[in-house]
C-alpha cells in the first residue's frame, strides 16, 4: 500500500512539471492566449555574493550590533542645530545625511525645524539609533552633614586656659623663650635651629594656672602654619629682637592677628644685647598700627631676655591679665568640638593629630569627625607622649584611632555613634565630589561656548558658499593638519621635572605645597607635581618617580636601606632635607642643572675688507678678501661673521689667514691680512665687516624666587 502511494506522489509531480513546461512554451509562442495557472511553484532562494572570510553557508553577520550603536535622544520639533549637537555633529553631517530624500536642503537653517520622520531617517543613516526624551526628576539627597553646637547657655560655662601663640620673625627667640617657660631645651633639637612644626604645649605656671602655647615657626615658607596658630588662639605674643626691630615676619605676624581679632602682647627679646634698642622697636610698631601701653595704645609691651630669663615672670603676668580681661570661658559638657593643629603618621600608632579642644571633654571612645575622615579614640597622649584619660577646653592633645589622616586645621566635630560618622564622611565625599563635577561643567561649558563662537566666527567667513563648496573648502584647509598621527601631533619636547613630596607632617607638606604654588619658571622648565604624601619614602614612591622620570624630595623624612637600593637601580634621585631652604635650594639648583646653557659670545676683534682678488691654489682659484684690523685680534680658531650694516651675511670658520704670503694663526690691530671663507659661495664686498667671536655656553639658572 505505502508503494503504490509513492509511485502515484511521483507520477503527480512529473504531470504537473511537464504541463508547466508546455504552458510556459504555448505562451511564448502564442503570446494572446492566456496561459492557464500554475499548481505549484517552486520557490528558490537568491545567491548572495560570499562575503570576505565567510564559510559557505553561513549566514551574514552584521558589522555592529544594535546595542553597540549609539543613541541619540530626540523630540518633536527638533532643529537642525539641536539635532547636531544630540548627535554629536557639525550641521553639514545632518545635510549630507538628508541626500536623496525628499527634504529641501537649500531652505534648510540651522535654526530650521526638522520634520519627525527626517530626524529619523538623519540618525538611521548615521548608523545610530535614538529614543524619546523624557522628563526626569532627580532625586535630592538629604544633607548628613554634622555642625557645631548652638552656643551655650551662660551657666553652663566654666573658666578655662588661654590659648597663646607666640609668633615673630625667624630667629628672633620665640622657641628660647618657650624654652625658658617650660625650663626645657627645645632649641637643641630643631634642625637648622629654627622651628619648623606647630608645636603645642603646656605650661603650669608658679601661681597655679595654665597656659596652653603654641610655638609657630618664623621662616617665610610658614606663613600658613602662622595663620592657622593665628587662627586657633586667644592672645599672640609677638617676639621682636631688640636689636634687629620689625621685620618681614613680624609684619606678617601682626597681620594675622589682625585678620582673626586677636589680642596682641609685644615680648621686645635680646634686651641684654649692647645693641639693643627697645624704644626703636616700638616706635617702629607704631607705624604698623600697633600702639605700645606707653604711647596711649592698649597693647602691652614687656623687655625680656629669653636666653637669660629675664623679666619672663612680668610677661606671664601681662599674659593672665589680658586673660582675665578677655573672661574666657568654655562648656565642659556635651559633644567635643576642636581643632586640628598638626597631623602625622606615625609608626606604632598610625595616624596622630594634635589636637586643642574648644568645647566639650574628650575622652578615649569618643567618635569624631574631621575634614573627610573620622575616628573612634582609642588613646590621648600629651605632649610628653604620656597617656591621658581626657581633654578639657583648652587643653591640647595627641588623639589616636583615626581611620585616614585629616588635615591640619580642620574642624573636630564629636558625633554619637559609629554609624552616624559614617554618614557624615560619605556626605562630605558627596558633595565635594559634586562641587568638583559642577566645576567641571562649567569648565566644559566655557570651553564649548569658545568653541562654538569660534565655529560660528569661521562659518560666517564662508556663508556666501554652498554647503558643498564649503565642505570642500574645510576639507582643503584641514588635509594637512591629518596627516600627521595624533601622537606625533600632541607629542611634547619641552624640558620637566616630574616630583614627588613627602613630609613628616601635613603642615610641612601644606608648606611645600604653598611654596611650589608660587614657582614662576614654568616657561623655562615646567614643575610637575605628580603625587604628595606624609611619611617615609616607599618603594611604591620610588616606582611611580621611575615611570615619570621625576625626582624624590622629602623633608624630615627617612628612607630605608632596601629602598635606597631600588632608587639607585631605578637611577631615581632622592633630596632628604631637615631644613626647608635647603631643600628649596636643592630645588633651584636641580632645575636649573636640567635648563640648557646659554651661549653668549665674547668678541675678539674686527677687522674691514678693502679689496678682494683672487689666488691660485694648485688648479684651483681662491676668493681673498683683503682687510685691516681695526681693533682685538682675529683668531684662526674662532668663529667669524660677516656683515654688511646691520644685516648679517655670513657665519662660520675661515679656511685660510695669512699676513703677507705666511700663513698665520692670529693677526693683531692695524695689520693687513687676507683671508678666505671655509664656505665657496661667500662674497663679499669693500667696505663690510668682518667680526671675530669666541661662543662660550653659560649655565642657566631658573628665575624662580620663593622669597627667601
Amino acid at each position: 500500500m505505502n508503494m503504490m502511494t509513492s509511485l502515484m506522489r511521483t507520477a503527480s509531480r512529473l504531470v504537473s512539471r511537464r504541463h508547466a513546461s508546455a504552458s510556459l512554451v504555448s505562451s511564448f509562442l502564442c503570446p494572446r492566449c492566456p496561459a492557464p495557472p500554475l499548481r505549484s511553484q517552486p520557490t528558490r532562494s537568491l545567491a548572495a555574493k560570499q562575503a570576505k572570510g565567510q564559510k559557505a553557508g553561513q549566514k551574514p553577520q552584521n558589522r555592529k550590533s544594535n546595542k553597540d550603536k549609539q543613541e541619540v535622544e530626540i523630540r518633536r520639533r527638533m532643529t537642525v542645530s539641536e539635532l547636531a549637537h544630540a548627535m554629536n555633529k557639525d550641521f553639514d553631517h545632518v545635510l549630507e545625511a538628508l541626500l536623496n530624500t525628499g527634504a529641501d536642503l537649500d531652505d534648510l537653517e540651522e535654526d530650521s525645524v526638522l520634520e519627525e520622520r527626517w530626524i529619523k531617517e538623519v540618525i538611521r543613516r548615521s548608523g545610530m539609533k535614538f529614543r524619546y526624551q523624557t522628563l526626569s526628576v532627580g532625586r535630592e539627597r538629604t544633607n548628613r552633614d554634622t555642625y557645631r553646637r548652638p552656643p551655650a547657655d551662660p551657666g553652663c560655662l566654666v573658666q578655662r586656659p588661654p590659648v597663646v601663640t607666640i609668633m615673630g620673625h625667624v630667629d628672633h627667640g620665640k622657641t628660647t623663650l618657650l624654652d625658658s617657660l617650660r625650663k626645657s631645651q627645645i632649641t637643641s633639637t630643631e634642625h637648622g635651629g629654627i622651628t619648623q612644626h606647630i608645636g603645642a604645649f603646656i605650661v603650669s605656671l608658679p601661681s597655679g594656672e595654665n597656659i596652653t602655647f603654641l610655638d609657630t615657626p618664623g621662616h617665610a615658607a610658614f606663613s600658613s602654619m602662622r595663620a592657622r596658630g593665628a587662627q586657633s588662639t586667644d592672645i599672640i605674643i609677638l617676639v621682636v629682637a631688640a636689636d634687629d626691630g620689625v621685620m618681614n615676619q613680624t609684619l606678617e605676624s601682626i597681620q594675622h592677628a589682625k585678620n582673626a581679632n586677636v589680642p596682641i602682647i609685644i615680648a621686645v627679646n635680646k634686651c641684654d644685647k649692647p645693641q639693643a634698642d627697645p624704644e626703636s622697636v616700638k616706635q617702629q610698631l607704631l607705624l604698623h598700627d600697633v600702639v605700645c601701653e606707653q604711647f596711649g595704645g592698649d597693647v602691652q609691651a614687656i623687655h625680656i631676655s629669653a636666653l637669660k630669663g629675664d623679666n619672663i615672670l612680668a610677661l606671664v603676668e601681662a599674659t593672665v591679665t589680658q586673660a582675665e580681661v578677655m573672661e574666657l570661658k568654655a562648656e565642659p559638657t556635651g559633644l567635643v568640638e576642636g581643632t586640628v593643629i598638626e597631623s602625622r603618621n606615625d609608626r606604632g600608632k598610625g595616624p596622630v593629630t594634635t589636637a586643642i579642644v574648644q568645647r566639650g571633654t574628650l575622652r578615649k571612645g569618643c567618635v569624631l569627625v574631621a575634614g573627610k575622615t573620622w575616628a573612634k579614640v582609642r588613646f590621648l597622649f600629651d605632649e610628653h607622649s604620656r597617656p591621658v584619660k581626657e581633654a578639657t577646653p583648652s587643653v591640647s592633645v595627641e588623639i589616636v584611632g583615626w581611620k585616614e589622616l585629616p588635615s591640619a586645621g580642620e574642624e573636630i566635630l564629636e558625633v554619637e555613634s559609629e554609624q552616624r560618622a559614617r554618614e557624615v564622611v560619605e556626605w562630605r565625599c558627596y558633595a565635594e565630589e559634586q562641587a568638583r563635577l559642577q566645576e567641571e561643567v562649567t569648565m566644559i561649558e566655557e570651553k564649548q561656548k569658545e568653541h562654538q563662537e569660534e565655529h560660528r566666527r569661521h562659518r560666517e567667513a564662508l556663508s556666501h558658499l554652498s554647503w558643498r563648496q564649503r565642505k570642500a573648502t574645510l576639507y582643503r584647509s584641514n588635509r594637512t593638519h591629518f596627516t600627521h598621527r595624533p601622537s606625533e601631533r600632541t607629542a611634547s619636547h619641552h624640558l620637566s621635572l616630574p616630583l614627588i613630596i613627602k613630609g613628616d607632617v601635613d603642615g610641612s607638606v601644606e608648606t611645600l605645597l604653598n611654596i611650589l604654588d608660587s614657582y614662576s619658571g614654568q616657561d623655562q622648565c615646567p614643575l610637575e607635581l605628580i603625587h604628595f604624601g606624609i611619611g617615609d619614602v616607599s618603594e611604591n614612591d620610588v616606582n611611580m618617580a621611575a615611570t615619570f622620570s621625576g625626582s624624590i624630595y622629602g623633608f624630615n623624612v627617612s628612607i630605608n636601606k632596601q629602598v635606597q637600593q631600588l632608587a639607585l637601580k631605578k637611577n631615581v634621585t632622592v633630596k632628604l632635607h631637615n631644613v626647608i631652604y635647603k631643600l628649596i635650594d636643592e630645588l633651584k639648583s636641580q632645575l636649573s642643572s636640567i635648563l640648557p646653557p646659554v651661549v653668549t659670545e665674547n668678541i675678539l676683534g674686527e677687522a674691514s675688507v678693502l679689496a678682494m682678488f683672487e689666488v691660485t691654489s694648485g688648479k684651483k682659484k681662491v676668493v681673498v678678501a683683503g682687510c685691516r684690523v681695526q681693533k682685538g685680534l682675529l683668531d684662526r680658531k674662532m668663529k667669524f661673521r660677516l656683515t654688511r650694516g646691520r644685516d648679517v651675511l655670513w657665519e662660520g670658520s675661515l679656511a685660510v689667514l695669512k699676513h703677507h704670503k705666511d700663513d698665520v694663526q692670529s693677526v693683531k690691530s692695524g695689520m693687513e691680512c687676507g683671508l678666505s671663507f671655509a664656505d665657496d659661495d661667500v662674497t663679499c664686498l669693500p667696505g663690510d665687516v668682518i667680526i671675530c667671536y669666541e661662543p662660550i655656553e653659560m649655565p642657566q639658572k631658573i628665575t624662580w624666587d620663593p622669597g627667601f
